[in-house]
């Protein structure tokens, strides 16, 4: 096995981990405030690997390149990860905030045209079928519903722009320390704007501390970490067709454990946003098969 699958295996473990992920940001939902979640759940995750920086990378795991990128990186994990959570509470669906969320993996590519990269004519054919697939699951006659789709195409977008910003430093910063300061970097003005916007209280948010725990401790601790580590081997283009698998997962897992459904345009919606984000990285996956 080469460097490559071994990186692009450690992708999928976090695609996966990120698709359950959905499902407890749903369930934390009905205990707590978006802000308040993001913050106890990066802050959490970025402490909890601070043993391990100091363990494995020791000094070097916080040098000056990880710590301005760690700034960079965070200031934008905040902003698409507090879009992504209000789009989730305003539509109420892990599987619609999944399928949306998905839609930066079409928008990194057109996003890379701005960094001097090519853009193929597929990423243009598949933001087609995204947009199709949109207008279905978007809903446009209910405004609560609309508000939040808003907020997930917006957090797509910063999505899609964290994954650039990761590709650009992730080469000169320590992978583990850069997670820990995206993380806290994150934390910080969650948890500031949650005490300004929300109602923190104790009580919800120790009735959701299985949510919580998962998505600091998995989804922020071991995937984000996963991320950083295999996008230094991995193309943003390859990396992006491994997450695009998310979705899937994410409306699965709210379908079995949870027991909530889309109808049945939801899921035309989504199998069209996936098609759309697998035929716009169809030129990545020739150059897969062909390795």
């Amino acid at each position: 096995m080469s460097k490559e699958q071994r990186y692009t295996i450690i992708l999928l473990f976090a695609a996966v981990i990120w698709g359950f992920g959905f499902v407890a940001q749903r369930a934390a939902m009905d205990h707590m405030g978006p802000l308040v979640f993001n913050g106890i759940r990066f802050g959490l995750g970025g402490l909890s690997l601070i043993p391990m920086v100091l363990f494995i990378e020791k000094k070097d795991g916080f040098n000056k390149a990880t710590l301005k990128a760690g700034l960079i990186c965070g200031l934008v994990l905040f902003v698409a990860a507090a879009l992504q959570q209000w789009g989730m509470a305003a539509t109420g669906s892990a599987a619609k905030t999944g399928f949306i969320t998905g839609l930066y993996i079409v928008l990194t590519p057109i996003l890379g045209m701005f960094m001097g990269r090519k853009t193929h004519k597929f990423v243009w054919v598949g933001a087609i079928f995204a947009t199709v697939g949109l207008y279905f699951i978007a809903n446009p006659g209910e405004l609560g519903l609309s508000l939040g789709v808003l907020a997930l195409l917006a957090g797509a977008l910063a999505w899609s722009t964290h994954i650039l910003v990761i590709d650009r430093f992730a080469k000169e910063a320590s992978p583990l320390g850069l997670s820990v300061v995206q993380c806290l970097v994150c934390a910080v003005p969650s948890l500031g704007a949650a005490f300004i916007f929300e109602d923190v209280q104790l009580v919800q948010i120790s009735a959701g501390y299985i949510p919580v725990l998962y998505s600091a401790l998995v989804s922020v601790c071991i995937a984000y970490t996963l991320q950083v580590l295999g996008q230094r081997h991995v193309a943003p283009g390859k990396s992006a067709i491994i997450f695009s698998l998310e979705s899937v997962v994410g409306a699965g897992g709210e379908a079995f454990i949870l027991g909530a459904f889309m109808d049945v345009r939801g899921y035309i919606g989504g199998a069209l946003i996936f098609a759309g984000i697998v035929v716009s990285q169809l030129k990545g996956c020739r150059k897969i098969l062909k390795n």
